[in-house]
């Protein structure tokens, strides 16, 4: 197997966002092509006439990117879990694959993902895998193009969390629901009832799908479309698992969704991050309870002043 390069192309004005996203992702390193200032850097050393010709064409308006994954990493998961950041930061990014055929993205998921098993009671499995072992909640998922399988920490810190809070009954809100595995996983462990909003149609059918295969389609509403368009009433618990900037910006409306013993949680933030996006949180009246870190990643708990995690 060979290492593979995920090139991902912005606006020169939007690149430092997607090297933050892309930073916040690589485990084998990252590369900036950037040639807006070419002529600049190289009059400091040289003639600018003897730059090649084939620099002197480089686009200077756009910068791209590169993320390498060594071989034992997912690529299916890493290049979904960059279409979500990307998308939920609103970039006009373009990205394309070395080494791996965009036909092959979803059969691509075989050869990584697996069953594991999540907290004290649940274990994802995925659909063409069989799971024996007694005493957990299965969640089976076909993952197809959209993010969130349970393998990435961010998902994971989620679940493990979703496992310890959900004690049956609970209305359950899932901010960027993207394949449904968290309000699948809540309604498996004793929610009563599940919504879920997604930005992206594809992420919506796949949690349709998915909630279809686990027999909880009855209990789970998905909804393509913002916050504020799609939901209303109380909720017990409130994911968004997603990026820094969304959560910064969607926070303001969670205090009004949440119940009073309600809890929310947030994931997808990187840990250069934690500060600020507690902050936000803070700001919105809310108590920040807790913080779980995995590998880079935090995942913030948070509720309402006076009621505990």
């Amino acid at each position: 197997m060979e290492w593979k390069d995920i090139s991902i192309t912005v606006p020169k004005a939007q690149a430092d966002t997607a090297e933050a996203i892309a930073t916040g992702i690589a485990g084998g390193g990252i590369y900036i092509e950037d040639y807006s200032d070419l002529e600049q850097q190289v009059e400091a050393i040289a003639h600018v006439d003897l730059i090649e010709q084939e620099l002197r064409d480089k686009d200077r308006n756009t910068v791209i990117v590169h993320l390498y994954l060594s071989p034992d990493e997912n690529p299916a998961e890493v290049l979904e879990l960059l279409r979500q950041r990307l998308l939920a930061s609103e970039l006009d990014a373009e990205l394309k694959v070395t080494g791996i055929e965009e036909d092959d993205w979803e059969n691509g998921w075989k050869a990584f993902y697996h069953a594991m098993e999540l907290g004290e009671r649940l274990a994802v499995c995925p659909s063409w895998e069989s799971y024996d072992k007694p005493g957990r909640v299965v969640l089976r998922l076909d993952p197809g193009m959209a993010f969130g399988t349970g393998t990435h920490e961010t998902t994971a810190l989620c679940l493990r969390a979703l496992d310890e809070l959900v004690r049956g009954g609970e209305r359950m809100l899932d901010i960027g629901t993207g394949s449904g595995i968290l309000a699948i996983a809540a309604l498996l462990l004793g929610a009563k009832e599940a919504d879920g909003v997604d930005i992206d149609p594809m992420c919506v059918r796949t949690a349709g799908e998915n909630a279809e295969r686990n027999g909880v389609a009855d209990r789970f509403r998905v909804r393509v479309g913002n916050l504020s368009e799609q939901v209303s009433g109380k909720y017990q618990i409130i994911t968004a698992n997603i990026v820094a900037n969304a959560i910064i910006s969607l926070a303001p409306s969670v205090p009004a969704l949440l119940e009073q013993n309600g809890v929310f949680i947030a994931s997808g933030i990187i840990d250069e991050r934690e500060e600020e996006v507690a902050a936000a949180i803070a700001a919105t009246g809310l108590v920040v309870r807790q913080i779980r870190r995995d590998n880079g990643w935090v995942c913030i708990l948070a509720g309402h002043p006076g009621e505990t995690v």
